[in-house]
């Protein structure tokens, strides 16, 4: 099994940065995409960014040029680096992973959630 565990989140206001931290633990052979999601109130769990094991990232239009993905795959974790933050962000943000267990079945993996509020 891989269990992540996200960190980071909090309350902010408008223009204010965070950071968002996950790291994976567990019996991982390898990871491929690592990625944050976030779901609001009443909404679906909506793609925020991605990025690749080789660093190939791509982003929800919403928050390009604001977030920025990164990854250790040494740490097996992943980053959300969150800039001029609306109160439009606020949700509860997922982290997820894919990738390959020693027993070679494949991870899908999800982390518990950080809630991240913006103040007007």
């Amino acid at each position: 099994q891989v269990q992540l565990v996200e960190s980071g989140g909090g309350l902010v206001q408008a223009g204010g940065s965070l950071r968002l931290s996950c790291a994976a633990s567990g019996s991982i052979l390898r990871l491929d995409n690592m990625g944050w999601y976030r779901q609001a109130p009443g909404k679906q769990r909506d793609l925020v960014a991605r990025i690749s094991s080789g660093g190939i990232t791509n982003y929800a239009d919403l928050v390009k040029g604001r977030f920025t993905i990164s990854r250790d795959n040494a740490k097996n974790t992943v980053y959300l680096q969150m800039n001029s933050l609306k109160p439009e962000d606020t949700a509860v943000y997922y982290c997820n992973a894919q990738g390959l267990d020693w027993a070679k079945r494949v991870i899908d993996s999800w982390g518990q959630g950080t809630q991240v509020t913006v103040s007007s």
